[in-house]
Order: structure tokens, then C-alpha cells, then sequence
């Protein structure tokens, strides 16, 4: 039979080496999207891109979780009658 030999377990990587992954493979992408005219599409990407390159800088915290804002949640009132 033939066997694989047993490979070493690749190094995990850091949060930071995957932010700088996806931020490469969103400036590709928005480079393509650009190409085919999707505006839209490549606007939404360059938002990713730069928000992918602010969480690097340490200008984002990475997750909001737990950073709510205290009016989420709050019951609207209803408007009543509105006096001109």
C-alpha cells in the first residue's frame, strides 16, 4: 500500500494574518468588480476593504459584540395626533 506520509499540522494563524488575507482578497475583488462595471458590488467590497484595513490599524475594535447602543431595544412611542 501506498501511505502518505503524515504531514505536520499547519502553525494556526493569528486574527491579525487573517484580517490581512481577507483584506488582500477583497482588494482583488474589488479590482474584478471593478473590471465588469458592478459599482455597487464594488463599492460594498471597498467599504469591507476599508474596514479590514482600519481593524489592522487598531482604528476597529474587530467584533461589536457587547458594545450596544443603549437606545436599541427602546419602545417607540406612538406619535399622536400632530398640531400645526
Amino acid at each position: 500500500m501506498n501511505q502518505k506520509p503524515a504531514r505536520a499540522p499547519l502553525p494556526p494563524h493569528t486574527a491579525e494574518e487573517n484580517i490581512a488575507y481577507i483584506r488582500q482578497m477583497l482588494g482583488e475583488l474589488r479590482t474584478v468588480a471593478n473590471n465588469e462595471g458592478a459599482d455597487m458590488l464594488r463599492y460594498m467590497i471597498e467599504m469591507a476593504y476599508v474596514e479590514a484595513g482600519d481593524i489592522l490599524a487598531g482604528l476597529r475594535p474587530m467584533s461589536i459584540r457587547g458594545h450596544r447602543d443603549p437606545a436599541i431595544g427602546m419602545p417607540l412611542k406612538a406619535a399622536g395626533k400632530i398640531k400645526f
